[in-house]
């Protein structure tokens, strides 16, 4: 029984990071390929962000990049503590002063947030290269029970 509630979970988390991981590479790719970063940075400017043109830059990277490692789980803890940082930063620069509520209110980016820090506290779940780079690294944990 245990190790079935071990796997269901591992697949929950891995669930949850794929479906993470798809929404940050799809706000980083619009971004990248769509607002460019230029674009980006104009908005940044716009809304008060400081250093808006580094700021553009640093997000675009993260929500693209952090997206692309979270889909694979590669560096899941690290690419989901950048991106908690990041709603943080939403939060605080965009959302925070319109309320709690969409269309404009932070609650969508607190989801974010908190889904972020559930995966840098959890780690990858299955399917997930850091469990096959660990595996690597150290093959007698290969046949240790644990999944994350």
């Amino acid at each position: 029984m245990e190790g079935s509630l071990g796997r269901l979970q591992g697949l929950g988390i891995a669930a949850l990071r794929w479906i993470v991981g798809l929404v940050f590479l799809v706000h980083g790719s619009q971004k990248l390929f769509v607002f460019h970063i230029a674009g980006t940075a104009g908005f940044f400017g716009k809304i008060g962000i400081p250093l808006p043109e580094v700021s553009a830059v640093v997000v675009t990277l993260v929500e693209f990049l952090g997206g692309a490692a979270l889909i694979l789980g590669i560096g899941t803890r690290v690419a989901a503590v950048l991106l908690a940082i990041n709603m943080l930063g939403a939060i605080y620069f965009v959302h925070g002063r319109n309320g709690f509520m969409l269309p404009t209110g932070y609650e969508y980016a607190l989801t974010l947030l908190v889904a972020n820090v559930s995966l840098a506290l959890s780690g990858a779940g299955m399917c997930a290269l850091d469990n096959l780079i660990s595996r690597t690294r150290h093959p007698r944990a290969a046949s240790s029970p644990a999944v994350a």
